[in-house]
């Protein structure tokens, strides 16, 4: 989950991932070699967009490297059981692990986890972001974005806008609408995205909030479904027409997902940077590229330090939301 709105890590958050990060440069280190085999855990189910784009990149990898990598599916409790996985992982460069963000930066505010997120796990490099969709359905007569807010004004808690659950990524969403502009917006929580994309086209709420997807694009193409907003740092290349939220002057609610590879925690630095470069290098191919873009996910790349401070400011950021507007875990 990417927060876009302006947060300033605390020194001893940042401190602790960054160690994470650069953890054991010791004497030797720089002479490891990558192992020829890799488990690549991913954090969610086969056949799902993110399982599709971490096989992609396993595929790129292998090519590069000359390894073989074997891609782990460990799906459950919203990426923690994968991070989990791959926190207690021997630290020899053998494991990594895709995922979004969130087990690291909003599962820890809502419950206790079976690993602690800011030590066990060495964020390796950023690979994407998912943005989220403000989808209105035939329900709504919100011809744009405006309407909608003006609707809920008119009509407190008469619009019913749904997310895959409570604490999901589209419920923080919601909240920081909520709290920007001011309106009483009724919350529909899913238990995961299937059902809900089958209802909104049937009409049974107004408002979907929801990561993209092949398939919501053909709804949004074929016109049963209609955008009004992104979140999302500029506008997407298949949706030019689509605002974000920040340009709307919604910053606060501008948020997407993050994915990215991690680490076990004690892994060599040399190997971290390693998989850095190779990661950075395999984003930059037009073939791992066009995976991306063709389900609106848009490539990230970056350094570890980079990615480990984006985490720091994420989990100091989602904790003050959490907070201030009560959310609970299911």
């Amino acid at each position: 989950m990417n927060f876009l709105a302006s947060s300033k890590p605390s020194r001893r958050t940042a401190t602790r991932l960054l160690a994470a990060a650069a953890l054991c440069a010791a004497s030797g280190a720089f002479a490891q070699a990558v192992p020829k085999t890799v488990r690549l855990i991913v954090a969610y189910p086969a056949g799902g967009v993110s399982d599709v784009v971490a096989r992609a990149l396993g595929d790129r990898l292998a090519a590069q490297m000359g390894v073989t990598v074997i891609v782990d599916n460990r799906a459950g409790a919203s990426g923690a059981i994968g991070m989990d996985a791959v926190a207690k992982a021997a630290p020899d460069g053998a494991t990594l692990g895709f995922s979004a963000i969130s087990p690291l930066v909003l599962s820890p505010h809502l419950g206790k986890l079976p690993f602690d997120p800011l030590k066990d796990v060495a964020p390796v490099a950023s690979v994407m972001y998912s943005p989220v969709l403000l989808i209105a359905t035939p329900a709504s007569k919100a011809k744009d974005f405006k309407a909608l807010i003006d609707d809920a004004k008119a009509h407190p808690g008469a619009v019913r806008w749904a997310t895959s659950g409570p604490a999901s990524l589209g419920h923080i969403v919601l909240e920081q609408l909520r709290a920007a502009a001011g309106v009483d917006i009724t919350h529909v929580p899913y238990k995961g995205g299937g059902q809900q994309l089958n209802d909104a086209i049937g009409g049974q709420f107004e408002i979907l909030s929801t990561n993209a997807s092949p398939t919501l694009s053909s709804h949004i193409q074929s016109g049963k479904l209609r955008p009004l907003a992104v979140g999302a740092p500029a506008r997407l290349e298949s949706l030019p027409q689509v605002p974000t939220l920040g340009e709307l002057g919604y910053k606060a609610a501008n948020i997407n997902s993050l994915f990215g590879v991690f680490a076990p925690a004690a892994t060599p630095a040399a190997l971290v940077a390693k998989y850095n470069a190779e990661i950075n290098k395999a984003l930059a191919s037009p073939e791992l590229r066009a995976k991306l873009t063709a389900t609106d996910n848009v490539p990230t790349g970056g350094t570890s330090a980079a990615f480990a401070k984006e985490i720091a400011s994420e989990f100091e950021s989602n904790g003050r939301i959490v907070k201030a507007a009560g959310i609970k875990a299911d």
